[in-house]
């Protein structure tokens, strides 16, 4: 039995198959540029999240960072002062998350914020979980004062461009409980 039409008619096969997931070649009005084995630039990155996708992300993890560096005062923070400012923000930021989630979901398409610390945030919540009392109490009012500045910042950027009807409501609305919290921050003294 001669096996080399068998061997060819296989090669063939898969030649023909191979071929059928292929781009088709630039053309000689299209540009070449970024473009690799057939797919753009634009096709070999990953997607990048939309403008609104990026602040929900952004907000549900500062949220996620006050409630958790909050609880952790409740048991580690030294000042009475503290804890009860702990306390006022675990139930803020819990009803901000609520209302966060609310908006994300009224987009269109609708969002699903991703409740994820970012590196930075993580390793801040992992240096306040090693210190007890007053130095605790010193790290969590600047962790406070810090992130707080940076959401408000955050929240007054997406109110004034945001894409997302819901979500930039939902940043207007914050601005100012935001602030409020934030001069909460700056009047602890330990």
């Amino acid at each position: 039995m001669n096996r080399k039409p068998t061997l060819l008619a296989v090669v063939l096969a898969a030649a023909a198959l191979a071929s059928c997931g292929r781009q088709p070649e630039p053309t000689a009005n299209q540009s070449s540029a970024g473009a690799t084995n057939g797919l753009s630039a634009i096709e070999q990155t990953p997607a990048q999240p939309s403008a609104g996708q990026a602040f929900a992300d952004a907000a549900a993890a500062s949220d996620m960072l006050e409630i958790e560096s909050s609880k952790l005062a409740k048991t580690n923070a030294a000042s009475t002062a503290v804890k009860r400012f702990a306390q006022s923000m675990i139930k803020a930021h819990m009803d901000s998350t609520t209302k966060l989630m609310e908006a994300a979901g009224q987009g269109a398409p609708s969002i699903a914020p991703k409740v994820v610390l970012s590196a930075n945030q993580q390793q801040v919540l992992d240096g306040l979980k090693l210190k007890k009392g007053a130095e605790f109490d010193a790290a969590y009012i600047a962790t406070q004062r810090e992130a707080h500045q940076a959401t408000l910042e955050e929240l007054k950027a997406y109110s004034s461009n945001g894409d997302v009807p819901s979500l930039k409501a939902f940043a207007t609305a914050f601005v100012p409980i935001v602030t409020g919290h934030l001069n909460m921050a700056n009047g602890l003294e330990i």
